[in-house]
Formats: structure tokens, sequence, C-alpha cells
């Protein structure tokens, strides 16, 4: 019988093959799903020397990572800001750039109590629930629009035994917009990905929902839309933060500065790529320490 640890070793040419990124992570991954026994733990190093009792279930798993099925689908949850969050089919993955907008509306609201929050186009919920677990917040809304994805934001609210309250319906339904009280923060990652770019994603980016990616043929749209029909919903010196694109950040601080915004600033990512922007409606102090380049 061949062992585990010799049928991981199998699988890893494979993987590398197939230029996966990774692999030595992803099979200890894909082993752990198989055998059900946590990957990061010392009983798992040891079981790699034990019978492989689970060898049709680890190679179903990697077959499936080989025909490009993202990694987080197939284990069925990933890890956001240290929380989990169910993932799968008609959901966008949680990644850690987004992290970047969770950790700058903490360090702009931390301190202050009873906050109202809201997460467009949440998808899983890991924004607002991060939010909703690191903030004092009265009330955090998370709207979603897919029925997909808005059973994978239910499911992550009961698991993460969060206060958020999800939300169905289109962020530019006005019936949506009205029900929604007005907010201290307003945070959107909103699909961005342009015409030309959607053409060419990776392989395993294309299993995620295109609802979730496509911002239009320049990948401003829902940053416009959005903009103009949500600034009315934030409280004086409210803030709106989103997510961006790779190279969006003129533009999006552009239609920010022309509808109102003050103190429009970036937020890189820890590569170093300005990832998100935010903005203050009306009276905002001016923040002296702020480091962000305009």
């Amino acid at each position: 019988m061949i062992t585990y640890r010799e049928l991981r070793n199998r699988w890893a040419e494979k993987v590398l093959k197939a230029g996966i990124e990774n692999a030595d992570f992803e099979l200890n991954e894909l082993l752990g799903k198989a055998t059900g026994v946590d990957c990061r733990s010392g009983a798992f190093l040891a079981l790699l020397d034990e019978q492989a009792e689970c060898k049709a279930e680890f190679e179903s798993l990697c077959n499936r990572r080989l025909k490009g099925e993202p990694l987080q689908y197939i284990l069925g949850e990933w890890e956001f800001y240290g929380l989990p969050f169910k993932v799968g089919k008609g959901v966008l993955i949680p990644r850690q750039d987004t992290e970047t907008i969770v950790e700058n509306a903490i360090n702009k609201l931390k301190g202050r109590e009873n906050l109202t929050v809201v997460d467009l186009c949440s998808g899983s919920g890991c924004i607002g629930i991060a939010l909703e677990k690191n903030l004092n917040c009265d009330e955090v809304l998370c709207v979603e629009k897919s029925d997909e994805a808005f059973e994978y934001l239910k499911e992550n609210i009961a698991l993460n035994k969060s206060d958020a309250k999800a939300v169905s319906g289109d962020i530019f339904d006005e019936e949506v917009i009205s029900i929604v009280p007005m907010a201290d923060l307003i945070v959107c990652n909103p699909p961005y990905i342009t015409g030309e770019d959607m053409k060419n994603l990776q392989t395993e980016v294309r299993f995620e929902p295109e609802t979730a990616l496509y911002g239009g043929d320049d990948g401003l749209d829902y940053y416009r839309d959005t903009v103009r029909l949500w600034k009315h919903k934030l409280k004086e010196n409210g803030m709106m933060l989103f997510e961006i694109g790779i190279g969006q950040e003129d533009d999006v601080m552009k239609i920010m500065i022309q509808h109102g915004f003050k103190d429009v600033r970036t937020r890189a990512d820890y590569c170093g790529k300005n990832r998100c922007v935010f903005g203050y409606m009306k009276n905002s102090p001016k923040l002296c320490t702020d480091v962000m380049s305009v």
C-alpha cells in the first residue's frame, strides 16, 4: 500500500507541471481535506507515514485542482482576517488584498461607538462580518444581489456568530437604497475588471461568478453609480471606502472628488499596490498624520 507521503509526492510533480504556485501548501490542504486531519497539526505529519485509506478521495480532489477549480472552492472554506468563511461556486473568494479595506476602516473608526456600517456587493460577507467583529457597531448591513452568494452570506453570518444583517437586493435598486439607514461607513468591493482583462483571466478566476468580476468596459461602472446613488446615505463626515483594481486609483479618486467627497486618499496593500480608495462626505477633518498618497 502506498503511504500518504508517497502519494503526496507523486502528485507534487503533476501539480508543478500544471503551473500551480505554492504546490506544497495546496497539496497539504487537499490532503487535509481528504483525511479530515488539520494539515497544520503535528498529527498530520505522522499521518503521512500511515497507509493511505483516503487515496481515492485525495486523488479526486487533486484532479479537480488540476482542472483549474480554485483551492478555496474545493476546501469549501477560507480564512479572511482571522475568521472562517464558507465559499463555493457562485461567490467571490475572499482574498488577502481585500483585508486592506478592513484594516483601513478599523484604523479610521476605532474608538468610535454606535457605528452604522453598510457593506455593498457583500458576497460571502467577509468585509462586513470582519468589520462587525472589530468595530463598535450598532448595525452592520450586508447587501447582496446574487441568490447563490446570498446563501453563503447568511451561512457565514451564522458561522461567525455575527450580528450583521443580510439584505437581499440590487445595490442600484431605489427600494433597497431607501430601506438602508444613514451610515457612518459605506464599504464596497465592486466588480472592477475591464472588458479586455475579462478575456485573459486566470483559469481559477474563471470559476468565480462573472457578475462579481466584470465592471464594464473600463472597469469603472460600479464606482460611478455607487458614488452617485449612495453618497446621500452617508452621515455628516461619513466615509465611503472602495477596493480598486491595479491602476484604477486616479479614476476612482476623480469620481469621488467630482461628487463632493473630501480628503480622498488611496491605501496600498501588502504588496505595495494601491488597493483601496476612500473619502469623506462634507465637513470631514483633515487627517494630518495620513501618510497615504493623493
